[in-house]
């Protein structure tokens, strides 16, 4: 059998266009790092997946079921972002994964929607709100007896039990709580602004970033947790997506728009959803206004920004007037409460030497003062490096947090999808030419370099001061314990010696890893220890007994105090 070759080409190239077999190189195919983007999206939803099936297999079998065919639906995904030819086809498969993903979520949230501490607390809120009693000053121990509902202990020995958010979260909850009665009322809502967030980024986004939005929001399964746990953060989140989308066209040709004004109405919204959003903020303003600038002149910018800021302040003021009326000196302390309380040291950041790897310091503040400082260094920068910097506004704000005495992990990745928006959407040519001051003779690299430096030089100078520092307290720990198969502590007789010139009042708890317990009760010793002095201390665990952690694990004493916020570790081990 022969084949003629030649005769089959002939051939091909005489069929009509129409019946010819389309090339996967065209320029229909799609790219193939959009390829690579669904498909990391799709294997994203096997994240947490099993965990919730068996979860579900337990008390809820037909949400199982509902996940066994999502579980066939991500292998469907699977092939078709590696099989399918055309862009189009392969957008439809984007929207499949997000599809998805947004049913693995609500799988989520019906398995787990009782919240943590600022869920129950933004429940609460809404429980006051449609009953028309006050919100802000209202301390609520009852919502803190389960394991879940953390308490965030202060330095002063105390606990916080009061709303400390901006109210726009617990105004949208209000009605849910009207028929659920519970914390699913709040958990619900940030759930909902999660998914209705990651589906406005997914529109507003170009194809090819369209599932790494998914991937991002929903399928990683870090910010569904924050959802299901009631965070009034993800609500900011959710408002500040359009804001950040495209952010330098806001006020292009010095008009707002009705584009512009929704920007604005969203970034109100979002600063009276949660304080993050605060921080946010300045950072894009600066960001606008030198891109404004640039276009429009000195006068126009500052007229177009300052509507834009107009705009936002009365959403923002709208939303919180009823709260202020009903009692303004309340309000306020709650909306700066998570700035002023003090609260105990948590987190991934740099306060850790002090807590975690050293026997205490008695300059915590610096570690705020280091954080305040590298703020304004950071924005000072922005102002002078509009071009390189305007371009991570997104990022920017959650350096400082690094520093602070609560430097937890989530500050840094709440906001994360907006990191993806101005990557997606905001290309360096767009602020190539924004306005920048002229300092003089701040030209070449080195010179940047050294004004670079001496921006965050302070801030970096007060977290040295802060890990540097010593402990106050030198403490001697006798612990007594009960029990020998199961041994426990029972109280431990501190010998403390305050080695400051400054009267301490310390606060007692253990750690065991990274959180503390409940304070310990002091049944002997000094309220105030005096300068240079020594005491003896006699401390109880909360429920009158500790129990001693495992073989490869150590507990601490730690001993705090919230005027000056100081920290004093010691191990405590048991005589064999």
């Amino acid at each position: 059998m022969s084949i003629h070759t030649g005769d089959i080409e002939v051939q091909r190239r005489d069929a009509p266009a129409a019946t010819r077999p389309r090339s996967s190189t065209s320029a229909d195919a799609p790219q193939q790092w959009h390829r690579g983007m669904t498909l990391i999206a799709t294997i994203s939803l096997f994240i947490g997946t099993r965990s919730a099936w068996t979860q579900a297999m337990l008390a809820h079998p037909p949400v199982a079921a509902v996940i066994s065919i999502c579980y066939a639906g991500i292998l469907v995904c699977g092939v078709l972002a590696l099989a399918v030819r055309h862009r189009r086809a392969l957008v439809r498969v984007d929207a499949a994964v997000l599809v998805l993903a947004v049913v693995l979520v609500v799988c989520g949230w019906w398995l787990d929607h009782a919240g943590t501490d600022e869920g129950v607390l933004t429940a609460q809120a809404a429980s006051e709100i449609w009953h028309g009693r006050p919100v802000y000053g209202q301390p609520w121990p009852w919502l803190f007896g389960t394991a879940k509902s953390g308490l965030t202990k202060t330095m002063s020995g105390g606990a916080d039990l009061t709303y400390g958010y901006p109210p726009l979260t617990a105004l949208l909850a209000a009605p849910v709580h009207a028929v659920l009665h519970s914390a699913a009322a709040a958990t619900l809502v940030t759930t909902g602004a999660l998914i209705a967030g990651t589906v406005a980024l997914w529109l507003l986004l170009p194809a090819p970033w369209r599932s790494a939005a998914t991937a991002v929001c929903l399928g990683f399964g870090i910010l569904p947790g924050y959802a299901r746990s009631g965070y009034p953060a993800v609500v900011a989140l959710a408002l500040l997506v359009p804001v950040v989308v495209r952010w330098p066209a806001t006020g292009a040709g010095g008009r707002l728009g009705r584009s512009g004004v929704l920007r604005a109405v969203c970034l109100g919204a979002a600063c009276a959803a949660q304080q993050l959003a605060w921080f946010f903020a300045p950072f894009l303003l600066i960001g606008l206004y030198s891109v404004r600038r640039s276009e429009l002149g000195g006068r126009a910018a500052s007229a177009v920004v300052g509507r834009f800021t107009g705009v936002a302040a009365l959403t923002w003021a709208g939303i919180n007037a009823y709260f202020a009326a009903q009692g303004f000196s309340a309000w306020l302390h709650g909306l700066l409460l998570p700035l002023t309380q003090k609260a105990i040291l948590h987190g991934q950041g740099l306060m850790g030497i002090s807590y975690y790897f050293t026997s205490g310091s008695s300059r915590l503040d610096y570690y705020s003062y280091a954080s305040m400082l590298l703020l304004a260094g950071l924005l000072v920068a922005t102002v002078l490096f509009a071009r390189r910097l305007g371009t991570a506004v997104t990022v920017l704000p959650w350096l400082s947090f690094y520093l602070a005495t609560r430097s937890q992990d989530g500050y840094f990745l709440m906001m994360t999808p907006l990191w993806l928006a101005a990557a997606a959407t905001v290309p360096a040519s767009s602020l190539a030419h924004a306005w920048q001051p002229r300092v003089p003779r701040l030209t070449g690299r080195p010179a940047k370099t050294a004004v670079a430096m001496a921006l965050v030089t302070p801030a970096l100078l007060c977290a040295a001061i802060a890990a540097a520092s010593p402990p106050p307290l030198r403490m001697a720990l006798t612990t007594h314990t009960t029990g020998r198969s199961h041994p426990a502590v029972t109280s431990v007789t501190v010998r403390a010696v305050n080695t400051t010139g400054t009267a301490l009042t310390p606060h007692f708890a253990s750690r065991v890893g990274q959180g503390a317990s409940n304070w310990w009760t002091v049944t002997s010793g000094p309220a105030t220890l005096a300068p240079h002095s020594t005491a003896e201390y006699v401390v109880r665990p909360a429920g009158g007994h500790r129990a001693l952690p495992g073989a490869h694990e150590r507990m601490y004493l730690i001993a705090v105090t919230g005027t000056p916020m100081t920290i004093s570790s010691a191990r405590v081990d048991v005589a064999p």
